[in-house]
């Protein structure tokens, strides 16, 4: 295993079917001010919000609510929570929802106080946060990101028409996430699978790079094997408790940090798929869909020992007879297969990609050196275009 790393963690998982009686038991940690953040109102309907609001109540807290967080969080919408966080002397933030509402708590947390512009500063320039950060404490709803257990804030800038993301340190790391699986059943069809393919490309991100032997990989094999197998039985029964508590298990170790230890990474798909939404808007783990398949067909060339790997031990395909470039394209073949399986979209012009705004998006795509092949713009761009 290649390279030396350090490892550390500080978020706290209170994981089942209870986990939410154990806000009780986080909330008299921190001052009397919580900051309630949350999106567009799902939480109401399905009586969650109910819930933690009762909890807030009883543990004497005074509540702050930020609501209407939407899905690619805008760098507005930051501004907006950074400010009322400060004007309120925030305590605690706590973020009630997915990804996206957990990345925007974050992205608040260390631009309430931030002295300087926090999109130039932390987006931008990729400076750490050097002054008061604000607690955050998360309840998941949908999973798919791993920001419940991570440092990661994505933010979206449509003016320029950037979105990029930020990974604090663990400073910045939720301190406690309540994971139940049942507040993951009502999340409509659409944004589930979109979840679970997103969990898969984190996975494969990590998985797609370097050469060496190491551990990493392995538990990224099997991480990809419980998904693929989970996901299969949710998307036929969405209120299955042991796919759905897998899946959601999946998702957090996915993205983490574990993985990531001793390993180059890659996260091309991320840069192109985010570079989609920044000009569409379009639901982020469609967009990272959209583009795998004629981006892992085009960098399997530049690593495919790895592919044939893929191909191997994750789908179990025999090698027997085969070529390694055989045994990668049919990896890929079975990975397409899955995503047609699941229902993921498979073009980008469902999400609002055209022939006109191609080059748009491939001028918003920021290019990485970490796998096995630095892209240029025009391979942005062909890609871009097989994607269609």
């Amino acid at each position: 295993m290649e390279g030396n790393f350090s490892y550390h963690n500080p978020t706290k998982l209170y994981f089942g079917d209870d986990a939410l009686k154990y806000l009780s038991e986080e909330l008299p940690k921190y001052g009397p001010t919580v900051m309630l953040c949350y999106g567009g109102g799902s939480i109401k309907r399905n009586g969650i919000y109910d819930q933690v609001t009762q909890a807030l109540k009883q543990a004497g807290k005074t509540l702050v609510e930020d609501g209407g967080v939407m899905p690619n969080p805008t760098v507005e919408k930051l501004y907006e929570g950074a400010r009322m966080a400060r004007e309120h002397n925030v305590d605690l933030i706590l973020a009630v929802g997915g990804g996206s509402t957990i990345d925007y708590a974050k992205g608040v947390s260390v631009s309430a106080w931030c002295d300087g512009d926090p999109w130039q500063k932390y987006y931008v320039e990729q400076q750490e946060a050097t002054g008061r950060v604000i607690p955050v404490g998360a309840v998941l709803t949908m999973v798919g990101t791993g920001s419940e257990m991570n440092g990661g804030s994505v933010i979206t800038n449509r003016a320029v028409g950037m979105k990029i993301g930020k990974v604090f340190g663990p400073y910045a790391y939720p301190k406690f996430t309540l994971l139940n699986p049942r507040f993951t059943f009502t999340v409509p069809q659409y944004q589930m699978v979109a979840g679970f393919f997103d969990i898969m490309s984190h996975i494969m991100e990590q998985y797609f790079s370097g050469t060496d032997d190491n551990t990493s990989d392995y538990l990224a094999e099997g991480l990809m094997r419980s998904l693929i197998h989970s996901s299969r039985i949710a998307v036929r029964n969405p209120q299955d408790y042991e796919a759905r508590s897998n899946i959601m298990w999946t998702a957090t170790w996915a993205l983490n940090t574990l993985l990531k230890c001793a390993k180059r990474q890659d996260w091309m798909v991320h840069m192109i798929g985010q570079a989609i939404g920044a000009h569409t808007d379009a639901t982020h783990g469609m967009t990272l869909a959209a583009v795998s398949i004629p981006y892992y067909r085009f960098v399997s060339q530049f690593g495919v020992q790895k592919f044939a790997r893929f191909a191997r031990n994750v789908w179990g395909i025999r090698p027997e007879g085969k070529s390694e470039p055989q045994l990668a394209e049919e990896g890929i073949e079975a990975l397409e297969a899955w995503m047609r399986e699941i229902g993921v979209v498979m073009h980008a012009a469902e999400l609002g990609v055209t022939a006109e705004n191609i080059e748009a998006i491939a001028d918003s795509t920021l290019i990485f050196d970490a796998g096995y092949h630095r892209l240029t713009r025009d391979e942005v761009v062909k890609i871009l275009k097989e994607s269609l």
